[in-house]
């Protein structure tokens, strides 16, 4: 398993890494973007963002990565970095299969990625992956797997990850929407030959949506390394949009809603990984604060009561906009 270099690393900003959903293509749903962003998103503009990003985030001591087929051109950033500082031996490097990115570098596209989890689109993206990540790449992940989704049931699917599995990549899978535990129970259940397939998950989880908890600590307990995105809810757990009570918190630690938040969920005995999903460096640097908050118990408590109701979570995640 590639996270056991995690677990041999010294320094405690190693369980937090860097997602770049937000720096691989112009428009995403994070809040904020015009002001993190700014006006000039040209492909090098995000590619020098992005290079600094990972400069910034190997020298905290963060040593994973994770990109996606969907995330723009994140896996090309990623492996142009890679590709001018060898010897990074010590890092893991994760992507994901399953969505096609479909905006052509747009912020106003009708559709910004097309969602398929069969064979097909498997073969297809897990050559586009190799011609950029190569060795490099450690992990490979289904794309937001739901209940009802064909990669849970698909043997044929299932044989060809196995294969990639004993040539030496991790499986894994991750989830999104509002039946997250379904989705890693039922993850949870598939194997090949009497072996589990997965042997890691990626799902959201934050003050506003714990739901997935208790299946996560299931994963966990069965071997799998657990991977936190979303720790800050897409920014609404950061700056001025956080609500009152993660505000108060902050004041009290002296950090940031930001910091605070990802604290919360770095709390967690299951988690093993929490990403930081930061598009400057002055976020990444406040949400690496995370690993020095000490919340006590009344503290911890009031950023429980933060929860809300799963299906209304995810209403309100899927109606922000693209900018």
């Amino acid at each position: 398993m590639p996270f056991a270099r995690l677990a041999a690393a010294t320094t405690p900003t190693c369980h937090i890494g860097l997602g770049l959903a937000a720096v691989g293509r112009p428009g995403y749903i994070n809040l904020g973007r015009d002001r993190d962003l700014g006006a000039d998103r040209s492909v090098e503009s995000l590619r020098a963002r992005t290079h600094e990003l990972l400069d910034a985030a190997y020298a905290q001591g963060v040593r994973y990565f994770d990109a996606a087929r969907s995330y723009g051109r994140s896996e090309e950033f990623l492996a142009d970095w890679l590709n001018t500082r060898p010897g990074l031996d010590d890092i893991v490097v994760g992507s994901k299969w399953g969505y096609t990115y479909t905006a052509d570098w747009t912020t106003d596209a009708e559709r910004h990625e097309v969602k398929d989890h069969g064979p097909a689109t498997y073969a297809r993206q897990r050559a586009e992956t190799d011609a950029l990540l190569g060795t490099h790449l450690d992990l490979y992940q289904i794309h937001s797997v739901t209940p009802d989704s064909p990669a849970l049931t698909d043997k044929e699917l299932h044989a060809k990850l196995a294969e990639a599995a004993a040539r030496g990549t991790t499986i894994g899978f991750s989830t999104s929407g509002p039946a997250q535990a379904d989705a890693v129970r039922a993850a949870l259940a598939v194997t090949v030959d009497g072996e589990p397939l997965f042997r890691t998950v990626q799902s959201t989880y934050n003050a506003l949506e714990t739901s997935a908890a208790p299946a996560l600590a299931e994963a966990h307990d069965a071997g799998l390394t657990v991977i936190v995105k979303e720790g800050m809810a897409n920014g609404r757990l950061a700056g001025p949009d956080a609500p009152q009570a993660l505000r108060a918190v902050a004041e009290e630690t002296g950090l940031g809603p930001d910091a605070v938040a990802l604290a919360f969920v770095l709390r967690r005995p299951w988690a093993g990984v929490v990403l930081s999903g930061a598009a400057t460096t002055a976020q990444l640097f406040s949400n690496l604060h995370a690993a020095a908050v000490d919340l006590d118990e009344d503290q911890e408590h009031r950023l429980a009561a933060l929860a809300e109701e799963p299906g209304a979570y995810w209403d309100t995640r899927g109606r922000l906009p693209w900018h």
